[in-house]
C-alpha cells in the first residue's frame, strides 16, 4: 500500500510522476482547480473585508472525495500543482479539502517534470506559501468586482450578455486607438533615387542618395525630385570614403512566455491560444517510446530569462561536441531579467539536451515538433558565440551638393546563427543590404549608368497582430505570462475584436464598448492603472503588502465610479442611439439606430407602443436563386457570420452558405466552396455537398493557376513575415498577388 500521495495539476502528468516514483507513491491529479467563486452572483463580501465565497467547481466533488479517501490510507500528502500563483491557490484549497490531523500535508514544486527534479522536491518539501495565496485571492476579487459590477452597466446601455474585464479591456482599448491612429493617419509623399554605378574595374552596384548639402534628402515631390535628377546626372560621381567595420551580432536569451509566442505566431502562425495548448502538452509529458513519458520542457509560464547553471553546462558540453569550440564563447552567458519580472522560474528550455528535436521528431506531431525545435534552438543559440559580420560603408560624392551611399555586410562566422536567427529582423537587414563592389578605392571616379527616381508614401502604423499585442501587454507591464492567451480569446469570443489576415481589428461593438469604458471608467482602464495593479499584486506576493490594504485602495474609488454611471445609464444609451429622417412603415415615427444581439438595428422610437424593426441596411443582392421558391437570394448577417437567406421570408426560409466562386477541390464532386464558421468564430471553407462531401480547409482557396507550376488554384495566405500572398500546395511556391493575377484568367473567389 503507498505511503504517500502525491496531487499534480493534470491528468497527463500522472503517468510522467508516476514512472519516477516506487510504489510507495500513488499519483492523482486534482484535474486543475477545485473550488472558484460562484458564477451566478457576486461571491464577494464587500461589507465583510472582501472574504471571497469559494464554493466546489461543478464535477469537481467526486475527485475530492476520491482525494480525501486517498490521503486518509498515507502518512503524507505531497501537493505538487504548477509552480506559480494560481497552482498555490490550487494547493491551498487542496490543503482545506484533505486536511486530516493524522496526515501531515506539504508542499512540493518543480520546474521541470523530470526525474532529477521530481525527486529533489520530494526531498525538499515547503509549506503552501500564503502570500501567494493572497496575491492570487486578490487578482479574483478585483476581477470579480470588474466583471460583475461594470458588465452590467453594458447590459443596461448596449444589450446583455456583454462582458468587462480589468486587462481584457485595456487590451481591448489599445486595439481600438491603433485603430483611431491608423483612421487619422495621412499619407505623406517622399521620393527616394537610386543610382546605378560602375567603376573601371568593378562590377556594376547600387547607392541611394544620401545628402543633399551635408543634410538628409527632403524630396516631397515628383517635380523636385526630377530637378534634383537633373542635376545629378550632370555631376562627377567620385568615390569619397570606404568605411570598413568588424562588428558582432549577440544572441537572444531564452524565451520568456512572452518571446516565445511572439516567435511562434510569427514564424509559425499559430495563435496564442494554440502555442500554450502545445507548449503545456511539451511540459507535461509525451510518450518516447522506451523512454516512456518524458517532460520535454520546463514550465512555460514565466517572464524569466535565467538558466540554471546545470542547463547552462549542458548546453555548453552540447554545443562543443556538436559545432566545434569556435562556437563556445569562453564563459558562460548570462541574461538581464527584465525590470518588474517575477523571475519565479526559470527561462523556457529543453529538460534534457539528450532529446534533440530530430532524434525524437517521429514521437511528435508536426506542431509539437515545430514549437519544440524552436525552443530547443533559441536555448541552444543563447550559449553559442557570437556572429561576426564585416560591414562597408561607401560614400560617393556627385559634385559638391549630392553624396550617395552604398552599405553592405557579409557574416565571416555564423556562431549562433547556425542554430537561430530572427527571421523577420534579418529580412528587414536583408532589405538594406547592397553588394559591396569589389576592386573600388577612395578617389575612383565612377560612371553612372542609370539614375532612378522612386515614389514612396508613409504608412500608417500596423495594426496588432496577436505577437505584437502580447509584446506591447509585455511591454507595458499589463498582465502576467499565464493570461496573455487568455486576455485575447476573451476579445475575439466577445467578438469586440476580429482577426483580419492576422491582424486584430475592432469591431464595431467593441469601439462601442471601449468607448462606454473609458468615458465613464477612465481611470480603471488606463495602462497606468493596470500596471501598477499588477505591481502591487507583485507585492502581496513577497509580504510587502496586504490583501485587504490593496482591495481597498481598488473599491473605494471604483464602486464611486460605478455609482456614477450606473446613474447615468439612460444618458449613455441615448448617447449611443442615432436619430434618422427614415418613417416607420406601421405608424409613421421617425426611426433610431440600437445595439442589439446581432449588431445595429433600425426600431420605431414610438417603442413599446410600436415594436417595428428593419435591418440598418438593405441586405446585399446576389446572382442567385432561392433553389424553393425562385426568388433572389439576400446577403445578411447573423451571430456566426454572413449567410444567404431568402428574400421571400418569412413565407420562404431558405438560407443557404456564402458561396466563394471556386468549385470544391476534390476530383468529381462538383460542389461550391461555400464560407463556414466555427461555433468559436474562426472562418474555413467546406463544400456545399457536406456531408457527402467532407472536403475543408482553413486557407481560402482562389481561382488562380500557379505561375510555376500551372496548378489550377492556389490558396490566399498571409503572414507577419511576408503580408498577403498567393501560396501553391503542389509545389509550395509563394507569389506576390500581383504576379499571380497577371498570370490569372478567373476572378478571385
Amino acid at each position: 500500500m503507498p505511503k504517500s500521495l502525491v496531487i499534480v495539476e493534470s491528468n497527463a502528468k500522472i503517468k510522467t510522476v508516476s514512472k519516477f516514483l516506487g510504489k510507495e507513491y500513488e499519483v492523482m491529479s486534482s484535474v486543475g482547480h477545485v473550488k472558484d467563486l460562484p458564477r451566478q452572483r457576486l461571491g464577494v463580501d464587500v461589507e465583510d473585508r472582501f472574504e471571497p465565497e469559494y464554493i466546489t467547481i461543478r464535477g469537481k466533488g467526486k475527485i475530492l472525495q476520491r482525494l480525501r479517501k486517498s490521503a486518509s490510507t498515507v502518512d503524507d500528502v505531497y501537493i505538487a500543482t504548477d509552480p506559480d500563483r494560481e497552482g498555490e491557490a490550487i494547493a491551498s484549497h487542496l490543503a482545506e479539502e484533505i486536511k486530516n490531523k493524522d496526515v501531515n500535508i506539504h508542499r512540493v514544486m518543480f520546474n521541470e517534470i523530470t526525474e532529477r527534479a521530481v525527486k529533489s522536491a520530494l526531498q525538499s518539501p515547503t509549506k503552501i506559501d500564503s502570500n501567494k495565496v493572497a496575491a492570487q485571492k486578490a487578482r479574483r476579487v478585483v476581477d470579480r468586482l470588474v466583471g460583475y459590477q461594470v458588465s452590467p452597466i453594458l447590459w443596461r446601455t448596449v444589450y446583455r450578455g456583454l462582458s468587462a474585464g480589468r486587462v481584457q479591456s485595456v487590451a481591448l482599448r489599445l486595439i481600438c486607438e491603433r485603430e483611431e491612429e491608423i483612421e487619422r493617419f495621412v499619407p505623406r509623399e517622399y521620393w527616394s533615387v537610386t543610382a546605378e554605378l560602375k567603376a573601371a574595374e568593378s562590377n556594376p552596384f547600387f547607392s541611394k542618395l544620401n545628402k543633399i548639402d551635408g543634410k538628409p534628402p527632403e524630396l516631397p515631390n515628383e517635380e523636385t525630385t526630377q530637378s534634383a535628377c537633373t542635376e545629378i546626372r550632370e555631376q562627377v560621381f567620385k568615390v569619397q570614403a570606404i568605411k570598413k567595420k568588424k562588428v558582432s551580432r549577440h544572441p537572444s536569451a531564452p524565451f520568456t512566455t512572452s518571446t516565445m509566442q511572439q516567435a511562434a505566431a510569427g514564424r509559425l502562425g499559430y495563435s496564442s491560444k494554440k502555442i500554450m495548448m502545445i507548449a503545456q502538452k511539451l511540459y507535461e509529458g509525451i510518450e518516447l517510446g522506451a523512454d516512456g513519458s518524458v517532460g520535454l520542457i520546463t514550465y512555460m509560464r514565466t517572464d524569466s530569462t535565467r538558466i540554471s547553471a546545470e542547463a547552462v553546462e549542458s548546453a555548453r558540453e552540447y554545443v562543443a561536441v556538436n559545432y566545434g569550440s569556435d562556437y563556445l564563447p569562453k564563459t558562460e552567458r548570462k541574461y538581464k531579467v527584465k525590470k518588474g519580472a517575477q523571475d519565479a522560474h526559470e527561462a523556457i528550455r529543453p529538460t534534457s539536451v539528450k532529446y534533440a528535436p530530430k532524434k525524437i521528431r517521429k514521437f511528435l506531431t508536426a506542431e509539437q515538433f515545430k514549437l519544440y525545435e524552436l525552443i530547443w534552438n533559441r536555448f541552444l543559440a543563447s550559449q553559442m558565440a557570437s556572429a561576426s559580420i564585416d560591414q562597408t560603408t561607401i560614400d560617393i560624392s556627385a559634385g559638391k551638393k549630392y553624396t550617395f551611399r552604398t552599405t553592405g555586410s557579409i557574416v565571416t562566422f555564423r556562431g549562433f546563427l547556425q542554430v537561430y536567427e530572427d527571421a523577420l529582423e534579418d529580412k528587414d537587414k536583408a532589405e538594406d543590404n547592397m553588394r559591396i563592389p569589389v576592386h573600388i578605392e577612395v578617389g575612383d571616379e565612377l560612371n553612372l549608368l542609370n539614375l532612378k527616381p522612386l515614389q514612396h508614401f508613409t504608412r500608417p502604423p500596423a495594426r496588432f497582430s496577436e505577437s505584437s499585442l502580447i509584446k506591447e501587454l509585455d511591454y507595458l507591464s499589463i498582465g502576467r505570462p499565464s493570461t496573455y492567451s487568455t486576455i485575447i480569446s476573451t476579445i475575439l469570443n466577445r467578438k469586440y475584436v476580429e482577426k483580419l489576415q492576422r491582424q486584430l481589428k475592432p469591431t464595431e461593438l467593441g469601439r462601442t464598448v471601449n468607448k462606454i469604458l473609458i468615458q465613464n471608467f477612465a481611470q480603471l482602464f488606463n495602462v497606468q492603472f493596470t500596471a501598477r495593479m499588477e505591481a502591487e499584486l507583485d507585492e502581496i506576493e513577497t509580504g510587502k503588502k496586504a490583501f485587504l490594504e490593496v482591495t481597498n485602495d481598488f473599491y473605494t474609488p471604483f464602486i464611486a465610479a460605478v455609482t456614477e454611471a450606473d446613474a447615468r445609464k439612460q444618458e449613455i444609451r441615448d448617447s449611443l442611439q442615432e436619430q434618422t429622417t427614415t418613417k416607420c412603415s406601421d405608424c409613421g415615427h421617425e426611426l433610431i439606430i440600437r445595439w442589439g444581439r446581432n449588431g445595429k438595428f433600425m426600431a420605431c422610437s414610438n417603442y413599446p407602443d410600436c415594436k417595428h424593426t428593419q435591418p440598418l441596411e438593405e441586405p446585399e443582392k446576389v446572382d442567385d436563386v432561392c433553389p424553393n421558391c425562385g426568388k433572389p437570394m439576400l446577403v445578411k448577417h447573423g451571430r456566426y457570420g454572413r449567410f444567404l437567406a431568402c428574400s421571400g421570408y418569412p413565407d420562404c426560409k431558405t438560407t443557404k452558405a456564402v458561396s466563394i466562386g471556386v468549385k470544391c477541390l476534390n476530383d468529381g464532386c462538383g460542389g461550391d466552396l461555400v464560407e463556414k464558421r466555427t461555433r468559436r468564430g474562426r472562418i474555413f471553407y467546406g463544400c456545399s455537398n457536406y456531408p457527402t462531401c467532407k472536403f475543408a480547409t482553413w486557407n481560402k482557396p482562389v481561382n488562380r493557376p500557379c505561375p510555376t507550376c500551372r496548378n489550377p488554384h492556389m490558396e490566399f495566405r498571409s503572414t507577419q513575415a511576408n503580408g498577403d500572398f498567393h501560396y501553391c500546395p503542389a509545389c509550395k511556391s509563394q507569389i506576390e498577388i500581383e504576379e499571380t493575377e497577371a498570370h490569372g484568367t478567373l476572378a478571385a473567389g
